[in-house]
Parts: structure tokens; C-alpha cells; sequence
């Protein structure tokens, strides 16, 4: 359809809306309501954006194109796989981004972070006439990390294209949204559940490692350790328990005991003191056999300077982005009667197959420790096996 036509209605639009208010003063209460002016700001709104959608201009500078050609649908579609592949992503079920620590890289090499581990001196008594001794400060632990890609190609099948299958193509961005934010909550999940890890908050002790199940003395338990942390000069740490990360068979049990004001496990009728105090995050990545189920609590990494897990992105690339294949396939003319138009349908895609091809690019990274694993600060961090 010739595109013009959009210009002339919006325009028809504006001259009707003009002839209302000048000839029929009862149109005053609807164009009061803003319902008319409603209605000549949606023509403006399409007016103004679809040539920026082709045109890649600023959209008080785009101008209609004249029409839309074969040569645009690769672009169509393309625009067609970002907007159902976004909201796909978007929609997660393991909220991390609570309890980790986002950072940020220029590029892919290493960045260096420094940690604080202790403060400073305290004061001394000084004696009349007396000079004050030097303070010292300790040194900041440095800490490495970088980012790396992430990437897969989905092929699209020019028949499907063809034939129109709508459903095919529904389906498959969804999934390759899901596929994207699926792998970013797994590598995430990666960092506290992996070997290395785990055995770094076993070999710390007590106030980092527990084999208790969930209940609510565990989680004072938990909270009790974080009260107890201590930097490297032996002075109480600003560090609090703040977020449950659990696994999926859990849910029913903290709902019971973010619900009970007594502490559901026991006859004793004692007061449930932890209810209100964490909230609850549930990892469905989380491995585990019932009834040894394990569960974390983590410190909030922005209410203090304890960042338990970092996850670092490139500047520039807070989601995974989509890169289509450059359309390699130009009809020239149609092999018939000399003079007659060129219907030959359009060629997506490669050249030999016309199969359109999609890439999804993410960039992201995370510490990494030999002894350690992923903690880039244990002191914000409590593991419990779930075994007891």
C-alpha cells in the first residue's frame, strides 16, 4: 500500500477536527474530554515514527518512505524477532539481580576492583604536651575479573517464511529469549551451588557453613552469624542478613514461615522473630533431593560495601542482542517474456539456500577464584546443605 495514503488521512484528520470546532459548539464537551485530540496525536504519532522505524532517523526528522518493498522484509522480520524475543527475556523466574553485585567493563580485558578488608586505626589517649602516633591503613585486596561472549546461531527455514507460519515463528522467538535469559540465571546459579564454592564456605566454619534444614531457628541461626563478622582487624562488620535463595521444593516452607507469627516446627507457642526480616528468592536451578534441600542467605550488596557475587557486563550491553544475517540474494530479473515486471518472490537470507539466520550475542563475566570459586566476598554469604 502506498504509504502516502497515511499522510492524507492524518492531514484529513487535522482539517475535520478544525471544521468540528469551528461549526458545532456541542462537540465542545468531547473535545474537552481530549478524546479528538487523542485521535489527531495518534496520526501525528504514526506519521512521525513510521519512517524512523526504515529510515533509522531521529523522528521529528523522518519523512514517509514511498512504499514498502521485498527488499524491506528481511528488516520487518527482523524487528519482528526483537520484540517477541525482549519480552521472553524479560519474563524470568530466578530474580538475581537482588543479591549480586553488577559491575560494568570497557572491554574484555581484566579490570582490577579493590576491596576493602579492615578500616583504619582507632584513636589514641594522648598525654598533655604529647604528639600523637602515625595510624596505618591496610592495604585493599585487589580483585580480577572479565567478561566473555556468549552466542548462538537459530536458523530460520525459508519455507516456513514462505508458507507464512505464523505459529512457527512465534514460538521459536520465545524461545530463543528464554534460551538467552535461561543461560544468564544458570551461570549465575553457578557461582555460589559449584564445587569450589561450597568448599570454601565449609572450610570457613560455623558462622559461613550450616548442615541445618530450613526453619525459623536456622535462619536466626543465619542472621545471628551475619551480627558476627568480623574484618581483618577484628571490629564488627556493617553486614546483615537480607535475601533467602532456596531451592524449588522450599517454597511451601518459607510461605509457612513468612506467614506464622509462632514458629510453625515447634508446640512451644515461641514467637516467630524472622518472618518479616529476608526475602525470599526462589532458584529453580538449585539441585537437590528431598529432604536435603539447600538454601543461602545472602547480605544486600548495596546497603554496604560486603558484595558477596559479582556479575560484570560490557558497558553498552545490558541484554543479549540480536544480529541478523546480511540478505546475500538481489533479484535481478525474472527469466521470461522481455519487458513483463519481476514477480519472482523474494530470496532471504543465503545465497545458496535462502535460509535466514539469527544470532544472539550476550557478553558477561564473573570472579573466579582457585580457592575461593565465585565469592567475591564471603563474608556476605551463609550456606546451608539442608541435611541436618
Amino acid at each position: 500500500m502506498n504509504r502516502r495514503i497515511i499522510n492524507m488521512l492524518h492531514q484529513t484528520g487535522e482539517k475535520n477536527i478544525a471544521l468540528m470546532e469551528a461549526s458545532d459548539p456541542r462537540r465542545l464537551e468531547l473535545l474537552q474530554d481530549g478524546k479528538v485530540s487523542e485521535r489527531a496525536a495518534a496520526w501525528r504519532f504514526i506519521n512521525d515514527n513510521i519512517g524512523a522505524a526504515y529510515t533509522g532517523a531521529h523522528v521529528n526528522q523522518a519523512k514517509l518512505a514511498e512504499a514498502m518493498t521485498t527488499a524491506d522484509f528481511p528488516n520487518a522480520l527482523g524487528t519482528y524477532v526483537s520484540r517477541k524475543m525482549i519480552p521472553a527475556y524479560n519474563k524470568k523466574r530466578f530474580d538475581f539481580e537482588q543479591f549480586i553485585w553488577l559491575d560494568t567493563t570497557s572491554n574484555y580485558l581484566p579490570v582490577t576492583r579493590l576491596q576493602n578488608r579492615a578500616g583504619i586505626d582507632d584513636l589514641e589517649y594522648v598525654n598533655p604536651l604529647g604528639s600523637p602516633r602515625p595510624g596505618n591503613y591496610d592495604d585493599a585486596v585487589e580483585r580480577q575479573y572479565n567478561v566473555v561472549d556468549w552466542m548462538k546461531i537459530y536458523p530460520f527455514d525459508r519455507h516456513a517464511i514462505v508458507n507464512d507460519d505464523i505459529g512457527y515463528f512465534s514460538e521459536l522467538m520465545t524461545q530463543m529469549g528464554r534460551a538467552a535469559r535461561r543461560t544468564l540465571e544458570k551461570f549465575v546459579s553457578r557461582m555460589y551451588t559449584n564445587a569450589t564454592s561450597t568448599a570454601r564456605m565449609i572450610a570457613l566454619g560455623a558462622l559461613y557453613y550450616s548442615a541445618a534444614k530450613l526453619t525459623t531457628d536456622a535462619i536466626s541461626a543465619n542472621r545471628m552469624a551475619f551480627n558476627q563478622r568480623l574484618d581483618n582487624r577484628g571490629e564488627p562488620m556493617n553486614v546483615s542478613l537480607r535475601f533467602l535463595v532456596h531451592h524449588s521444593g522450599l517454597v511451601d516452607t518459607v510461605r509457612v514461615i513468612r506467614a506464622s507469627e509462632r514458629q510453625p516446627e515447634t508446640d512451644l507457642n515461641a514467637a516467630n522473630v524472622v518472618a518479616g526480616d529476608f526475602i525470599p528468592i526462589e532458584d529453580p536451578y538449585v539441585a537437590g533431593t528431598a529432604p536435603d534441600l539447600p538454601w543461602w542467605t545472602f547480605a544486600d550488596p548495596s546497603e554496604s560495601e560486603v558484595k558477596p557475587l559479582v556479575l560484570a557486563r560490557m558497558a553498552g550491553v545490558p541484554a543479549p542482542a540480536m544480529i541478523q544475517q546480511t540478505n546475500q540474494n538481489e533479484t535481478m530479473t525474472q527469466l521470461g517474456q522481455a519487458g513483463l515486471p519481476t514477480t519472482h518472490p523474494a530470496m532471504m537470507g543465503d545465497y545458496l539456500t535462502g535460509q535466514l539466520s539469527v544470532k544472539i550475542h550476550d557478553i558477561w563475566g564473573t570472579y573466579v577464584d582457585p580457592t575461593a570459586g565465585n565469592w567475591f566476598d564471603e563474608n556476605g554469604g551463609y550456606y546451608n546443605d539442608g541435611t541436618a
